[in-house]
C-alpha cells in the first residue's frame, strides 16, 4: 500500500444518477457499474484513488443503489474505507450533484475530492500536493477542465492565464473555454445554504464561487471520456487494453 500523505483528502464519487441516455443498459445496472475493459467503470476510480494515497471514499447512490455495496463492499480490497450516502433510501431519489455533496458533508471533512462515477479518465492523478495546496488557500473549489469534446463544443467555463475559472460571457475576449471534467477539490462552502436532503444542481454553486472569486482551475489534457451513451461505452470497450 502506498504511504498516506498527511494532507491527502477523502473523495466523494458521484454515482446516484439514473443514466437515462444509457438505457436500456442502466435499466438493470447503475451506470458506474457498467464494465469498461473488463471491470466496472467505478473500479478504475477506486484503483486510482488508492494508488494516489486516498484512503476514505464516499459513494453517493440512488438508482439501483443496493448494487453498489454488493459489488464494492467496504473497499478493503483496494486498501480503502468506502461508505455510502444512500439518497434513494433516505430521500426517495437522487439529489443532483450539489445536493449529493451537501448530504455527504458529515463524512467528508474540510476539503475533499469530488468526481463523477461515469467518466473514464485513465492517467489522472489525485495529487496529494494539489490537495495540500488547496487546503492552504481560501478558494471554495478547484476544478479540472478538459479540451472541449465533440458533444460540448462551446465548453462550460473560461480559464484565465492565472488559473481562475470565469463565466464564459464575462471573460475577456480571447480567453479559452473548456469543459468541466467532473473532477474537483471542494470545501463545504461550495454548497453553503443547501440543506441535507435538498435537491440542487452544481452549476449555480460553481457560478456563485466564480462571482466571489473563489474558484480556481487546472487544465487536464490526458485521455478523458464522458461515458454518457452506449456508443461511447462500446468505443471504449473496442479499444486495445488500456491499463
Amino acid at each position: 500500500m502506498p504511504p498516506l500523505h498527511p494532507l491527502q483528502a477523502p473523495a466523494l464519487i458521484l454515482a446516484a444518477g439514473r443514466g437515462e441516455r444509457m438505457r436500456p443498459l442502466t435499466d438493470t445496472t447503475p451506470k458506474p457499474l457498467l464494465a469498461v475493459q473488463g471491470k466496472p467503470l467505478i473500479e478504475w476510480h477506486l484503483e486510482a484513488l488508492a494508488r494516489d494515497g486516498v484512503r476514505e471514499v464516499v459513494i453517493n447512490t440512488a438508482h439501483l443503489e443496493d448494487q453498489f455495496p454488493a459489488a464494492l463492499g467496504d473497499g478493503s480490497r483496494w486498501g480503502l474505507r468506502i461508505r455510502y450516502s444512500m439518497e434513494g433510501r433516505d430521500h426517495g431519489g437522487a439529489l443532483e450533484t450539489a445536493g449529493g455533496i451537501a448530504k455527504a458533508l458529515p463524512m467528508l471533512g474540510d476539503t475533499f475530492w469530488v468526481l463523477a462515477g461515469d467518466v473514464f479518465v485513465l492517467g489522472f492523478r489525485f495529487d496529494a500536493s494539489e490537495a495540500e495546496a488547496f487546503a492552504q488557500d481560501s478558494d471554495w473549489g478547484r476544478i479540472w477542465l478538459v479540451p472541449n469534446p465533440a458533444h460540448v463544443p462551446q465548453g462550460d467555463f473560461a480559464l484565465s492565464d492565472a488559473g481562475r475559472v470565469l463565466r464564459k460571457d464575462a471573460a475577456p475576449s480571447g480567453t479559452p473555454t473548456y469543459t468541466y471534467s467532473t473532477i474537483g477539490l471542494y470545501r463545504p462552502a461550495m454548497v453553503a445554504g443547501i440543506a441535507a436532503g435538498e435537491k440542487a444542481a452544481l452549476r449555480p454553486s460553481l457560478e456563485r464561487a466564480i462571482d466571489a472569486g473563489r474558484l480556481s482551475g487546472r487544465l487536464y489534457t490526458g485521455p478523458w471520456v464522458d461515458v454518457g451513451t452506449p456508443q461511447r461505452l462500446a468505443e471504449l470497450n473496442a479499444l486495445d487494453a488500456v491499463g
